[in-house]
Parts: C-alpha cells; sequence; structure tokens
C-alpha cells in the first residue's frame, strides 16, 4: 500500500501515555500532531483538559484511555473516569478490556463491562475502543474478546497498550480484522517505529494506528526501538 503522508497522518492517534510525561512534553505532542494534522492525540484522562485546549484550534481530536494499562478496575470507576474525560473534551476513549476475566473464561463479566463503557460512551455521542492486550492472549482468546466487544457494543478494538510484554503483530491485526470483519475498526498499537511497520499493519486490516513515534514515521525514519509506545 502507498498513501501520501497527509493519508498516512489521519490513521494515527499520536500518543503519549508515558509515566513521567510532563506538561511540557503533552504540548510537544500536542504541537506535533496539528504540525502534521493527525486523527487524534491519546492522553492519560488527567490531560485531557490540557489536550483539549491546545487543540481546539485544529481538526485534531483528544482521546483519553481509561482503566489503563491493566484493566483490572470496576466498571463503574472506567464508567466515571471516560465520562469525565468526555465532559473535559475526549471525543474516543481508550478501555482495556478485564484481561484476566476474560482469560479465565467470564465471558458475562467481559461483555458486562465493556457494554457499561460503550452505553456511558455513545450516550455522548463518542466512539469506544477496547483494547485486548493481544501479547497476553491466544488466538482464541483473541477471537472471543473481538466477539465481545462487538457484542457490547464496541466502536473499534484495538491490539495493546503498549506496556506489556510486546506490542501489535501483523497476525493479531490480521485476526482481529477477519473476526470482526468491517463492522468494528481495528486499532494495531505498540511497538510500530516505522513507515514501513505502519504500512504493514494498514494492510493487515488496521484502521486506526497508535504511535509515538508519529513524526518519525511521517517522515520516513525509523523511531529509536525503546521509545515505547
Amino acid at each position: 500500500m502507498t498513501l501520501t503522508t497527509q493519508a498516512l497522518a489521519k490513521y494515527m492517534d499520536h500518543t503519549n501515555l508515558k509515566a513521567d510525561a510532563t506538561e511540557a512534553s503533552i504540548r510537544q505532542t500536542c504541537d506535533e500532531a496539528k504540525q502534521f494534522n493527525t486523527a487524534s492525540v491519546c492522553v492519560n484522562s488527567y490531560w485531557i483538559p490540557f489536550v483539549t485546549e491546545q487543540l481546539k484550534d485544529s481538526d485534531v481530536n483528544p482521546i483519553a484511555v481509561v482503566g489503563f494499562p491493566l484493566g483490572a478496575m470496576a466498571a463503574a470507576s472506567e464508567v466515571f473516569e471516560a465520562q469525565t474525560a468526555i465532559d473535559q473534551g475526549a471525543e474516543e476513549i481508550d478501555m482495556v478490556i478485564n484481561i484476566g476475566e476474560l482469560k479465565a473464561g467470564n465471558e458475562s463479566v467481559v461483555k458486562n463491562d465493556i457494554q457499561a463503557l460503550a452505553d456511558a460512551v455513545h450516550a455522548k455521542g463518542k466512539l469506544l475502543k477496547v483494547i485486548l492486550e493481544t501479547c497476553l492472549l491466544t488466538d482464541d482468546e483473541i477471537v472471543l474478546g473481538c466477539q465481545l466487544s462487538e457484542q457490547a457494543g464496541a466502536d473499534f478494538v484495538k491490539t495493546s497498550t503498549g506496556f506489556s510484554t510486546a506490542g501489535a503483530k501483523i497476525a493479531d491485526v490480521k485476526l482481529m480484522r477477519q473476526t470482526v470483519g468491517d463492522r468494528l475498526g481495528v486499532k494495531a498499537s505498540g511497538g510500530i517505529h516505522s513507515k514501513a511497520e505502519a504500512l504493514a499493519m494498514i494492510d493487515a486490516g488496521a484502521s486506526r494506528l497508535g504511535v509515538s513515534a508519529t513524526v518519525a514515521i511521517l517522515t520516513d525514519q525509523t523511531a529509536d526501538q525503546n521509545a515505547g509506545y
């Protein structure tokens, strides 16, 4: 696949989820996103008011992660975090699936958790992505996570937090796209450091990319492999 720089930028959720992110580094992330006109800036929910202000005169959307990065959080707490972030300007919410309950086969718990978030997010007219953390799952668990996300009303399924043992893999993106068809979006995130890797994820079925190496990718460089998300 070949895409213009402008078209590729619109696949990208330019991401800064580092624990030591400062206001200065978040501002830099926003400035870079505005420079390249990415789809969004994705941050921890604390930073949403600041990011919303930084992006107010642009086409770049603020996105918040919730229940991040482990997913082991009470649904009511996730709903509160999501609603607060949306009230403060977030246009999309990326939640982490309850990984342990998914692996234990507790499908109703997982589905109800996602549905609570989907209902709350959709009530405010926004989008919900569900992070599966594919590096911790078998293929069957990835399929199940996608199925439960779809049944619960999510808008996207997403590979990774970027904070576990590995990020997005081509095979996982293909499997997720095969499972959800064209009914849901698929976001590949974590470990994408070059333009070639980004295009390969899109070829595999990704409709959105979560990257911190946005500038390197869009200027056709290769980012530091230790750069994180």
